[in-house]
């Protein structure tokens, strides 16, 4: 690995455990000067490496103590026989503010969606009042997150 990877490789490791950690503390961390640092991070910012910088939520703290990972079936057809794009329906899903992702998949599925909610009662509306009220969402299999490792 080049050094110039190899030192971006290094800042993003930094970054992905803590994005909060200034660059003067990074710079003692890996022993490089701190406008290095900076100058790095910009790059890697402006070339889309780095797409964004965000927060970890501790669910339980905000009342959405629930977890869960949802598999989607689309169905690219209408009831009244349009075509109904599986990109369109995973934009609708995401907008819903229980979805925290949406993934389109390969396989028997052709969605994975992860929901933050209350409890089993909040998980069972938003999926029989909200979710499968989207157009095009077809079948749907949920599986409940008893632990994160």
């Amino acid at each position: 690995m080049n050094e110039m990877v190899d030192k971006d490789s290094k800042i993003l490791a930094l970054l992905k455990e803590n994005s909060r950690m200034t660059t003067k503390e990074m710079s003692k961390e890996l022993e490089m000067p701190q406008t290095t640092i900076h100058n790095r991070i910009k790059k890697l910012t402006k070339n889309g490496i780095i797409k964004r910088f965000t927060i970890e939520v501790d669910g339980k703290k905000i009342g959405k103590g629930l977890d869960a990972y949802i598999l989607c079936t689309v169905s690219y057809r209408s009831t009244r026989g349009e075509k109904i794009n599986q990109i369109e329906v995973a934009q609708t899903i995401k907008e819903l503010p229980e979805v925290e992702e949406v993934s389109i998949v390969t396989g028997d599925n052709d969605m994975i969606v992860k929901v933050a909610v209350k409890d089993v009662d909040a998980l069972n509306d938003f999926v029989i009042f909200s979710l499968r009220d989207i157009e095009g969402v077809e079948r749907t299999v949920t599986s409940v997150v008893l632990s994160e490792i």
